[in-house]
């Protein structure tokens, strides 16, 4: 069962045919089983102009809003989740632009341009052991006398390795006292992509390699902001957590609509060897079913509502990081459960390896490593809930 057509279906129906994501769909377990990019894939996507989404049309974009495209990245995860994680991670800079526009910042206005011109931006934060995330980073970013900033360190699950022509990265002054984003030139050369070891469990299409920052000079017209090391309100920091959060949550409930999906063609087609009724017609599975849909209604109401007031700029105050990382745990605990349940409703030809639907187990067993993970999260809820931890 599909969900009920959302305010954007007629746009994004447009842009993202069937006839495409038929033909992503087609592909991805060809890429999945050899452990390959899905070149094809965004060839497709950026011909649509898929890629410039958020970008003006003045700008060779679709001048979409982001609430729209978090709609549309569920539609494409339901179809094809890594390459739509791919995706993710080009889209999310993207979207903190959007974000920076919709507060009356153009400081990152270039991005959208750049996008709507056909370079490719990639995600460069993630750190092996940073839990700190975007409070602090083990990349140290060097001041050069003309403004200009080198950058030595290594990055970890850098989506779309081999593709991206732009990639936005941070790191921390060597004195602490401040963390530096930038936007990098691949062609200013000094990086490495490593992907020797690149055989992962799930969303193996993503090409998430290990990037390293060989002291890679990023000149000064290119750095973006600097914000004082530890927690902070910046508008950056807001816009990534905000972006990354939210379009990873509409990847992970697009897999979770495709389960479901599987699980009523399951249903519907197999027959009972007792009474020769279709499995559809048992009502201890129907009352799963039903159980599928409550938690598939519910977070496509969390997802798009949270999505809207991003968009609008709702004003949540001090619950704004609670209530993004909310939405995100809760993406990835439900479609956990949809493909499990999926898994009962499929019978045991689903555990072939072949099948989409164990596809879709590999891949969402991914969320697990997305930030924020389980123990910080509720770290997180505890202190919105009781107070920070007394000293």
């Amino acid at each position: 069962m599909a969900l009920p057509h959302s305010q954007y279906q007629k746009q994004i129906d447009t842009v993202l045919t069937e006839e495409i994501l038929t033909g992503i769909r087609q592909r991805a377990a060809g890429y999945d089983e050899r452990n390959e990019f899905p070149y094809k894939d965004l060839e497709v996507l950026r011909d649509t102009g898929y890629l410039a989404a958020l970008s003006a049309e003045k700008d060779g974009g679709l001048g979409w809003n982001f609430a729209a495209v978090v709609d549309a990245q569920k539609k494409l995860a339901a179809y094809a989740p890594a390459t739509a994680l791919a995706v993710n991670m080009h889209l999310i800079w993207s979207g903190v632009a959007s974000i920076f526009q919709a507060n009356g910042n153009p400081d990152l206005d270039f991005i959208l341009q750049e996008a709507g011109a056909g370079e490719t931006y990639a995600f460069g934060i993630s750190e092996a052991g940073n839990d700190a995330v975007l409070f602090d980073s083990g990349t140290v970013a060097e001041e050069q006398v003309d403004g200009s900033v080198k950058f030595t360190g290594t990055k970890i699950f850098t989506t779309l390795s081999p593709v991206w022509t732009r990639l936005g990265i941070f790191g921390k002054s060597p004195d602490g006292a401040e963390l530096i984003y930038a936007v990098l030139d691949r062609s200013e050369g000094n990086t490495e992509s490593d992907g020797s070891s690149w055989d992962m469990l799930g969303m193996r299409a993503t090409h998430s390699f290990v990037t390293h920052l060989n002291g890679v000079v990023v000149p000064a017209d290119r750095i973006i902001r600097r914000i004082p090391t530890g927690p902070n309100q910046d508008l950056l920091t807001f816009g990534i957590f905000a972006a990354f959060l939210t379009f990873t949550s509409a990847v992970y409930a697009g897999i979770g609509d495709r389960a479901v999906e599987i699980a009523a063609q399951k249903l519907q087609s197999r027959i009972s060897k007792v009474n020769g009724a279709a499995l559809s017609q048992d009502p201890i599975l129907r009352y799963k079913h039903g159980e599928a849909i409550l938690r598939q209604m519910s977070q496509d109401q969390q997802i798009t509502g949270l999505a809207e007031a991003i968009t609008q700029l709702t004003d949540y105050g001090d619950e704004w990081s609670t209530r993004l990382v909310a939405n995100k745990i809760s993406a990835i605990r439900v479609a956990k459960a949809q493909v499990d349940y999926a898994f009962e409703a499929s019978g045991g030809a689903g555990f072939h390896r072949t099948e989409e639907i164990a596809r879709l187990y590999r891949d969402v067993m991914a969320g697990v490593y997305h930030p924020s993970d389980d123990e910080s999260a509720h770290t997180t809820f505890a202190s919105f809930g009781l107070g920070p931890l007394s000293e």
